[in-house]
Formats: C-alpha cells, sequence, structure tokens
C-alpha cells in the first residue's frame, strides 16, 4: 500500500524539478544578456583569493563532496576565469579519480565537465568482476548564481545562491541495469545559499540536491528500492585560517535505491592551500559510506586546481 504522504511527495517533487529548471533557463538568458554587454575580453582575476573554492568532486565549484553556490574561476561580474583539476580518493578497497574542467563567466554562469574513473581494484573478483575493473561517469553541469553576492553582501544576512543541474551517464549500461539500476543515465537538481562572514573569517554552506544517482551515478540511477527522485542535503563549514589556509568539513546525504547493497552518507574534513590565484591544492579525510557490500569506506582525498 502507498501511503498518502509518499503519494503527495511524487507530485511535489516532479514541481520541484520544474521549478528548478525554469528558474536555471532564466536566470541564465538574464546572465548571457547581461555578459554580452560586458567587456569579457580577457580575465581579471577581479575576485577575492579562494572565493571560488575548490573542485567538487562532480566538477563544480564548491568543495570536495558539497556544490556550493560560488562561481568558479577568479573573474569578476565583467570578465571570466577557468578552472582545471585531478583528484583521487584512495579507499580502503576501492580508488576514484576524477578530472574535469570549468568556466565562470561574469560571476554568474558556471559550465563544467568532470570525468569519474572508480577502480575496483584487487576487490573486484569479490563482485563478480575481473581485477582491477572500473567504472566510469562523465558528467555535465551547469550552474546560475541568481541571488546574493559571496562578498559584497556583508552587512546583511542574505547569501549567494545558486541552482545548477548535472547531467550524469554511466559508462557501464549492462552492467549497473544487472546491479539493478533502473537508468545508466540521470539529472541531478541542486539549490545552494552560501554565506561568508568575513570578520569571522568563517564560510557556511547548504544545498538540497534532488537526485535519483546511485554512488554519485557511477552505480546508475534508481532502483528497487525506489525510483523516484529525493531530496538530499550537503552541508559545508570552512574556517579561514590565513588568506592561503583554510580548514573545513563536508556532510552530504545520499539516497538508498539498490537492493543489492546499502548506500549510506559522505562526510570529508580537509585543509586546502591557496598560495596563490593560479593553484590550489586540497588534503581530506574521508568517509563515503558503505560501497558495494565491502564496508564504509574511509581513505584519504587529494586534488589540485589549475585556474585563473
Amino acid at each position: 500500500m502507498t501511503s498518502r504522504s509518499s503519494t503527495q511527495t511524487k507530485p511535489h517533487l516532479a514541481n520541484l524539478r520544474r521549478e528548478m529548471l525554469r528558474a536555471i533557463a532564466v536566470a541564465a538568458g538574464l546572465a548571457v544578456t547581461g555578459c554580452a554587454m560586458a567587456d569579457l575580453a580577457r580575465p581579471d582575476q577581479g575576485r577575492l583569493l579562494a572565493t571560488g573554492g575548490v573542485s567538487q568532486v562532480e566538477g563544480t565549484g564548491g568543495a570536495g563532496l558539497a556544490s556550493w553556490a560560488t562561481i568558479t574561476g577568479y573573474g569578476s561580474r565583467d570578465s571570466y576565469g577557468a578552472t582545471a583539476f585531478h583528484s583521487r580518493a584512495a579507499l580502503d578497497d576501492f580508488d576514484l579519480q576524477v578530472t574535469g574542467a570549468a568556466v565562470g563567466v561574469g560571476n554568474r554562469i558556471e559550465l563544467s565537465y568532470a570525468r569519474q574513473t572508480f577502480d575496483t581494484g584487487a576487490t573486484g573478483p569479490k563482485l563478480g568482476l575481473r581485477d582491477g575493473y572500473k567504472f566510469h561517469q562523465d558528467i555535465v553541469g551547469a550552474k546560475v548564481k541568481v541571488a546574493g553576492d559571496l562578498v559584497f553582501d556583508q552587512n546583511s544576512l542574505m547569501p549567494q545562491i545558486s541552482v545548477g543541474a548535472q547531467f550524469k551517464s554511466s559508462a557501464n549500461s549492462e552492467l549497473v541495469g544487472a546491479l539493478g539500476a533502473t537508468s545508466r543515465s540521470g539529472v541531478d537538481l541542486y539549490a545552494a545559499a552560501s554565506k561568508l562572514v568575513l570578520d569571522r573569517n568563517l564560510l557556511l554552506s547548504a544545498s538540497l540536491r534532488g537526485t535519483k544517482a546511485n554512488q554519485l551515478g557511477l552505480l546508475g540511477f534508481g532502483g528497487p528500492n525506489n525510483n523516484d527522485y529525493s531530496l538530499q542535503v550537503e552541508g559545508s563549514a570552512v574556517y579561514m585560517v590565513s588568506r592561503h589556509l583554510v580548514l573545513g568539513a563536508d556532510y552530504r546525504t545520499k539516497p538508498d535505491n539498490l537492493a543489492f547493497a546499502e548506500e549510506g552518507d559522505a562526510m570529508a574534513a580537509y585543509a586546502a592551500w591557496f598560495p596563490n590565484k593560479s593553484v590550489s591544492f586540497t588534503l581530506a579525510a574521508v568517509d563515503l559510506g558503505p560501497i558495494a557490500l565491502q564496508g564504509r569506506q574511509q581513505g584519504v582525498y587529494g586534488s589540485v586546481q589549475l585556474g585563473f
């Protein structure tokens, strides 16, 4: 029997998806118009150090696990910026590597791409796979700032707010289908609010994500436990030790759609070093939760980002 609350949730999430896509389209149109009127001839690196964040595991600007409302790069509203990155998480039984790039235009629009590679290593045969079997996923992202400004709204409680979409596609369609996933591809939608409190050296960020993704999408989308969008939460708290060094923590909830293996929440504690606006380094302790019947996967995460 389907509960009344479950029946009411499906139309609510469908409306949420439509409204978020409409907001992204409208904001993108306004942003493109504004940027077309600006002088975007060359990057000006006009924003403060570290205000674009680092490259998130799905390629957007933010923290390692959580998407922020920030726009990647250091371009001001009259310019643009770009980043390229490589990240690796060495876990107890697996290895995750992500390579990607992103462009921020007018401090308003962000477009990103990431390629995820999940290596099962010696654990592959335990899962009925060959030794060193790899899952691959491509992610194309779009984010638009719709309200507020991370730096210039210091005298109010108003955060910077952005909405975004991530289009994800697994390259392992037959296997993810055999594992119970309903689809090999899907779209995540999210809204993020980020607040920088300069006089406290503190940045706080929270996001709501609508998703069907199993293990970020590496194991497909949807499944026997749930084939509908569910709302998930991402949060970050960052303390700026100095202009060049920040300490932070992320927490991210994930859906549990597949019947064959439990999926749990992910978390990380990290330090990010910004020697200048051209490069940054992130080192983290991560816990990605249970993965593929092998228990909680913990390890070390490292990332390098180049940008302007």
